[in-house]
């Protein structure tokens, strides 16, 4: 089975996934997550085939997984984790899935060989499972979910690795023009990178600088890798907003974030990716606030240094992301109140931006691949 974007498949029932995990709830070291059994039966459309992903644990490019799928709006809800806010997507292997076709044909998945037979796996074990082997004495507990997990379940993947690209178009992940205009970025920031890296700084600038122009004439997304210019050790500008989930904002112009950010680009720790520009000026909804979230390195719970927010349908799509190109992992972005602004709850006014956030929304979802 080789599953695409786009394809329906439905989840294969509790027993059958059950059969193909370890007694520590595994299938080739990715965790079946406790929350994951309540969408068994139930049918879903392929997001993206997730033959690689980001590493988020040690940040050191793309890895590969074989037999990866992310389904459709299919998120953590952290239930089992400590109440974690990040809403990661899930991976699925394609075992625990089938084509929507074969559903009636009485198909039965077989337990893998490598499982022993009358060494499955119980709901219990998948449940014992979401804490670590290893605990602390004390800040504990250390949890184990499919974040913390992610460099047991896959293997380093070179950005040089032109399969990958292969793949990512066969799958219907990216589309041609995508990948193109993704490797034409990758050559003008490399440009920027090595430039810098040996003093050339006016030539990096004339090169951003060009770069703004060509975007400009085509309605695209300026240079994605400025950089604030507040000393690390310097404090950098807060703002109280209490969004709450289903406010609308607006977020702020690149140039007004970058006047937050320090040289690190971080706003009290938080980072400001590249991946977050393209949504700048642009009209969206609180999907919710994040103050608690799992740390991928340790397990352990950590709390945020003054709270964040998630906005809806706003993820990464790894379009200016240093080797990890097209990764289909789509994160969620975490954004400072400062970044953003609340829009007029005026009925007109909200019925205007609101049909604004759909249009925005539309766009970037055609421009996915």
């Amino acid at each position: 089975m080789s599953l695409r974007a786009g394809d329906w498949v439905e989840v294969r029932s509790k027993g059958e996934i059950l059969r193909t995990l370890d007694k520590d709830g595994r299938l080739e070291n990715l965790p079946f997550m406790p929350q994951m059994f309540q969408y068994c039966g139930r049918r879903f459309r392929v997001y993206k085939r997730a033959h690689k992903t980001c590493d988020t644990i040690n940040f050191a490019g793309g890895r590969k997984l074989p037999g990866g799928i992310h389904l459709e709006n299919l998120r953590c809800d952290g239930s089992a984790f400590g109440g974690c806010q990040a809403a990661c997507l899930i991976f699925w292997k394609e075992a625990w899935l089938k084509p929507v076709d074969s559903a009636s044909s009485g198909e039965v998945l077989p337990p893998p060989t490598k499982i022993a037979a009358g060494n499955g796996c119980t709901e219990s074990d998948v449940l014992a499972a979401t804490h670590a082997k290893t605990q602390p004495l004390s800040g504990g507990p250390r949890y184990a979910c499919q974040a913390t997990e992610l460099l047991e379940a896959t293997t380093r993947l070179p950005w040089w690795d032109v399969r990958q690209y292969f793949e990512d178009y066969a799958s219907g992940n990216a589309g041609g023009w995508r990948l193109f205009v993704g490797f034409v970025y990758a050559a003008v920031f490399s440009c920027y990178h090595y430039m810098r890296r040996l003093g050339l700084t006016r030539l990096s600038v004339v090169l951003s600088w060009a770069y703004d122009k060509v975007q400009r004439l085509y309605g695209g997304v300026p240079f994605p890798r400025y950089r604030g210019s507040i000393p690390a050790d310097r404090p950098v500008p807060t703002v109280k907003l209490d969004l709450q989930p289903g406010e609308l904002i607006r977020v702020k112009s690149y140039e007004e974030i970058l006047q937050t950010l320090d040289t690190d680009n971080r706003n009290r720790g938080l980072y400001f990716d590249a991946e977050m520009v393209p949504y700048c000026g642009q009209t969206f909804r609180v999907r919710s606030r994040v103050t608690t979230f799992v740390n991928e390195k340790t397990g352990l719970i950590n709390r945020l240094r003054g709270p964040a927010v998630i906005l809806e349908k706003v993820w990464c799509k790894a379009r200016y992301s240093d080797c990890r190109m097209q990764c289909p992992r789509a994160i969620y972005p975490w954004w400072r109140e400062g970044w953003l602004e609340r829009v007029s709850d005026a009925p007109s006014d909200q019925r205007g931006h609101a049909q604004a956030a759909e249009a925005a929304t539309r766009a970037h979802a055609a421009s996915d691949t």
